[in-house]
C-alpha cells in the first residue's frame, strides 16, 4: 500500500514537472501576447496582467504582413512533406527488407548526413539554386527541405518496416497475393503510424525553418512565419515584443492542433494495425 502511494506520488511530481517545463513557457508567451507595453517592460513577477491588451495581436496581423507569411509557410511546409513521403515509402521498404551491401552503404550515407552540419552546406546549396533560377523561388525552397528531411524520413520509416514482421507478407503470398496487393493491402497498413510520425516531424520542421528561408528568399511577399517573426525585433534587440509575443502565439496554435490531431489517429491507427496484425 504505501508503496503504491510513493509510486502515484512519485508518478505525480514528474507529470507536473514534465508541464512545468513545458508548458510553462507557453503560458508565459501566452500572457505576455495580452500585456500592454508598459507590463512587458515593467519587473512585476506576474503571467498575466490585470486587463488584457489584445491590441498586439491586431498589431501583429494588421502591420506585419504575417497572414500572406503564414499561408506560404504552409503551402511549403504541406507540400515537402507530401512528396517526401510519396518519395520515402518504397525505398524505405527495400532498406528494411534487404541486406545487402547497397542497403549498408545508403545507411551508412543516412546517418552521416544527419551528424554533418547543415550550415556547411549554405554556400552549395546557394549556388546550386542560383544555376538553377530557383532563388527567391518557393520550389526552390521546397527542393532544399526535400533534400534536407528525406534522409530522417527514410531512416524512421525503414524502422517501423523493421517492426512490421515478415511473416505477415510470406503468409499473404501463400493465400495468393501480389507483390503489390502485399505492399497495398498488408504493409501499408501497418506502416500508417510510421507515416503519420514522419509526416508530423517533417511539416514541423519545415514549418519552424529559417536560415535557409532567410538565405534563399529575398520578396517580403514571399517570406515565410519565422521570416516575418524575425522583422519584429528592431535595432539592438529593440521591437514589438507584445506583437510578437502575440504573433509567436498564433504560429504556434497550428503545430498543437497538428499533434492533437495525429496522437488521435496514431493511436487509432496503432491499435487497428495490431488487431490486424
Amino acid at each position: 500500500m504505501i508503496k503504491t502511494v510513493i509510486s502515484k506520488i512519485s508518478i505525480g511530481a514528474l507529470v507536473a514537472f514534465f508541464f512545468l517545463f513545458l508548458g510553462g513557457p507557453f503560458v508565459w508567451l501566452l500572457g505576455m501576447s495580452v500585456k500592454p507595453p508598459i507590463d512587458i517592460l515593467s519587473y512585476e513577477p506576474r503571467i498575466f496582467p490585470k486587463k488584457f491588451y489584445f491590441q498586439n495581436y491586431s498589431d501583429a496581423l494588421e502591420k506585419s504582413g504575417i497572414i500572406q507569411a503564414f499561408f506560404n509557410s504552409f503551402v511549403i511546409a504541406t507540400i515537402s512533406t507530401l512528396i517526401i513521403l510519396m518519395l520515402a515509402v518504397t525505398p524505405s521498404y527495400f532498406f528494411a527488407r534487404n541486406k545487402g551491401i547497397l542497403t549498408k552503404s545508403v545507411s551508412i550515407w543516412i546517418l552521416v548526413s544527419q551528424i554533418f552540419p547543415l550550415s556547411l552546406l549554405v554556400i552549395p546549396i546557394f549556388l546550386t539554386m542560383q544555376r538553377l533560377n530557383l532563388i527567391n523561388t518557393r520550389p526552390g525552397l521546397i527542393l532544399i527541405y526535400i533534400i534536407i528531411n528525406l534522409p530522417f524520413a527514410l531512416w524512421l520509416l525503414r524502422g517501423f518496416v523493421l517492426s512490421i514482421p515478415s511473416e505477415l507478407e510470406e503468409a499473404a503470398q501463400i493465400d495468393g497475393a501480389t507483390f503489390t496487393q502485399v505492399i497495398r493491402k498488408v504493409i501499408f497498413p501497418l506502416l500508417a503510424p510510421g507515416l503519420i510520425v514522419v509526416a508530423s516531424f517533417t511539416f514541423i520542421n519545415v514549418w519552424n525553418e529559417f536560415f535557409f528561408a532567410l538565405v534563399i528568399l529575398s520578396d517580403p511577399e514571399k517570406s515565410t512565419l519565422p521570416l516575418k517573426l524575425a522583422q519584429f525585433l528592431g535595432a539592438e534587440g529593440r521591437g514589438l515584443f507584445g506583437a510578437l509575443a502575440a504573433a509567436t502565439t498564433m504560429a504556434i496554435i497550428p503545430s498543437l492542433a497538428l499533434f492533437a490531431l495525429i496522437q488521435k489517429r496514431f493511436s487509432d491507427n496503432f491499435l487497428a494495425g495490431a488487431v490486424k496484425g
